[in-house]
């Protein structure tokens, strides 16, 4: 039987302090929140 992934299967990755996707998303607040970052000017369309 194969698992399939689910719409809340990422969600509750991103919410588990030991994945690596909670470390993405915490990464990339981080980069958006930060004005010396590329991203936080993307993220403000500049």
């Amino acid at each position: 039987m194969a698992t399939e992934k689910k719409s809340n299967d990422q969600r509750s990755n991103v919410h588990n302090p030991t994945s690596s996707d909670n470390k993405a998303a915490g990464d990339n607040k981080s980069n958006q929140m930060n004005p010396n970052n590329s991203a936080y000017h993307k993220s403000r369309g500049k």
